[in-house]
């Protein structure tokens, strides 16, 4: 027989999940088309592979032996592939935005392994990459994982891999730029204004935590377009500080100045998911370069859901 692609990963995504309708939207096929495609792969053996009735799905005796040796022929197939297209495809990694850590993370990345190809894309928060990574527009996204608008996508995988420490951020004359470290409760005060960061609600709800711990009125103006208007924003503050990752640009002609939050240090997480079916081999090159983070010996602040 010849060697039917299709039927083989439709057969291993219902064999893994044990339900047609759930390894249809896996594969973005209808249950109907996920169904014919199993139904030929059967014919074509000669066996069935399921059982089925009208409560639940099992494997056959056969299907039991065929699961793993297909397992193993989609796999080399995939790696065959890829080792043809590696040296001219690129890994499409979303990176949030140009001004925070993931950009630097992937800048580290191909310096460390410079046959490491990889484009990178900017949605401007995770919960707008998260529709990317599921529909395989993208190879893998860089963001926080925690609150966002629905349950976690059980086709993907995530990982903490980099935190970063926070710093306030004011223009050059407001009443606290001559400070060049602060407590963050001592910003109760003059409170935070933050740019909006849009549909990125993850972002909103890391800021809102993160003031909320220390006891820090927060609140959000207009979204920032870019790195000039983000300080364009954070000047007009008279009263109140933005908070910012530390690797954010502070250039001469900004008028902005840092202030160091300690004692303790609020730290970012940054998270990198994928999807699991994704076996490209420049993927897992790229993980297998993103360690765990080591959180600093200091006096820290974490979410606690990213410990």
């Amino acid at each position: 027989m010849d060697v039917d692609l299709p039927g083989l990963r439709a057969f291993v995504a219902a064999a893994e999940l044990m339900h047609f309708g759930r390894a249809a939207q896996r594969m973005f096929l209808t249950q109907q088309a996920l169904s014919k495609r199993v139904r030929r792969l059967e014919d074509a053996l000669g066996t069935p592979l399921f059982e089925r009735t009208t409560r639940r799905v099992s494997l056959t005796d056969a299907g039991r032996r065929f699961l793993p040796l297909a397992r193993e022929a989609l796999s080399a197939f995939d790696t065959a592939v890829e080792s043809v297209r590696e040296s001219r495809e690129r890994l499409r990694v979303d990176v949030y935005d140009e001004r925070f850590s993931p950009m630097r993370i992937v800048r580290d990345l191909i310096e460390r392994d410079p046959g490491l190809r990889i484009e990178p894309g900017m949605r401007q928060g995770f919960a707008l990459a998260l529709p990317a990574l599921l529909n395989g527009e993208i190879d893998a996204a860089f963001g926080q994982v925690r609150d966002l608008p629905g349950p976690w996508p059980p086709e993907l995988a995530q990982r903490l891999v980099h935190v970063e420490p926070m710093h306030a951020f004011v223009g050059a004359d407001h009443p606290l730029a001559s400070r060049g470290t602060m407590r963050p409760d001592e910003l109760r005060e003059a409170g935070v204004s933050m740019p909006d960061p849009g549909g990125a609600t993850e972002a909103r709800a890391y800021l809102s935590g993160l003031a909320g711990h220390f006891g820090i009125p927060i609140r959000f103006t207009d979204p920032a377009l870019g790195h000039r208007h983000y300080g364009e924003i954070v000047r007009r503050e008279r009263k109140a500080v933005a908070l910012g990752e530390a690797c954010i640009r502070v250039e001469p002609d900004f008028g902005l100045v840092r202030i160091r939050l300690v004692d303790p240090v609020p730290l970012a997480p940054w998270c990198v998911a994928w999807h699991k079916g994704n076996r490209r081999p420049a993927l897992r090159r790229m993980l297998a370069l993103l360690s765990v983070p080591s959180l600093p010996d200091t006096p820290h602040w974490l979410p606690d859901a990213y410990r």
